[in-house]
């Protein structure tokens, strides 16, 4: 057990109770930073948690950690200070997943553990990776390339990088196009760069789906630069964004909308189940949005008939 001084919790004959004149009101949320700062989105699903937890009378302690030996991680599991956890940024192997399953403390993640019997909600992120190759495969795009996130992301093991890169995939495959894929980091410069690269690697690429939505401001940036005009000579769709992100750039982004209220009410919802009802087997929620089609993706131009 990693972290001497925490100890399983001694709650009686079932180690997921927590007796009431123990409550501390108290939510913790396990939430580490994209590349050592919060994104908008990321701080957008702390508000929206936060709310749902005021809604129980409940409040919010936020740290970091993204390993289960990170200082903030085992501070928070020492002392008694939260009733429950909210994990956020999942890996396909979270060693956060196993060690609070282990001591028996009630926890809920914000996206899906590679274990059983786990209590979380995620988006469908191999369907929405599926969805953007179709739909640009309907619009005529032959040849596509797919923005993850960065590769410390993807190498670290995070399950959405992981299933969207599925995803995308398997509708390449299903559908007979090109397609290649890039890590991309969570900023402007980075979206712009990455583009460039597309651009030399495979010139004649007509459209983007990217799973970084802080850096599609860079992505418009590079295709400007490149004399590109969205979506005349180029298409991009976003697995998902935020609408504040969708609409922020010219033309708005065609994405799924990513849905902050109805996931961050869903995880909060979850962990009380937990806490009434220690005794009850585990539950899951898998969202599947669809995506919003805006002016972000058109025709491709070199499609019979493309051009408009």
């Amino acid at each position: 057990m990693v972290g001497g001084p925490v100890k399983k919790r001694d709650m009686g004959t079932d180690a997921h109770a927590l007796p009431a004149v123990d409550r501390t009101r108290a939510f913790g949320m396990v939430f580490p930073p994209a590349d050592d700062r919060y994104t908008g989105m990321q701080l957008d699903f702390v508000g929206r948690v936060a709310e749902a937890a005021q809604g129980y009378d409940y409040d919010i302690l936020l740290t970091t950690g993204r390993e289960v030996g990170d200082p903030p991680f085992q501070r928070l599991l020492a002392g008694d200070r939260v009733d429950g956890i909210i994990l956020m940024e999942i890996k396909l192997t979270d060693s956060r997943v196993d060690h609070l399953t282990e001591l028996g403390f009630p926890f809920v993640t914000i996206g899906r553990p590679g274990v059983e019997d786990a209590w979380w909600v995620d988006l469908d992120w191999v369907a929405l990776g599926r969805n953007c190759v179709r739909h640009l495969a309907d619009l005529g795009h032959t040849t596509i390339a797919f923005i993850n996130r960065s590769e410390q992301f993807f190498r670290a093991g995070y399950e959405s990088a992981h299933r969207g890169l599925d995803g995308f995939n398997q509708g390449v495959e299903e559908l007979g196009l090109r397609g290649r894929t890039y890590f991309c980091g969570d900023d402007t410069a980075a979206g712009e760069a990455c583009l460039a690269q597309i651009l030399r690697d495979t010139p004649d690429t007509t459209a983007v789906a990217t799973l970084s939505e802080a850096s599609v401001a860079g992505l418009y940036r590079g295709l400007t630069r490149a004399g590109r005009v969205v979506p005349r000579d180029f298409s991009v769709v976003g697995l998902m964004a935020v609408p504040s992100l969708m609409t922020a750039v010219t033309p708005p982004l065609t994405a799924a909308e990513q849905p902050v209220d109805e996931i961050g009410r869903i995880a909060v919802e979850l962990l009380m189940e937990r806490l009434k009802s220690p005794g009850a087997p585990s539950r899951s929620v898998l969202l599947r949005p669809l995506i919003t089609i805006r002016s972000s993706t058109g025709p491709c131009s070199s499609a019979p008939g493309g051009r408009y």
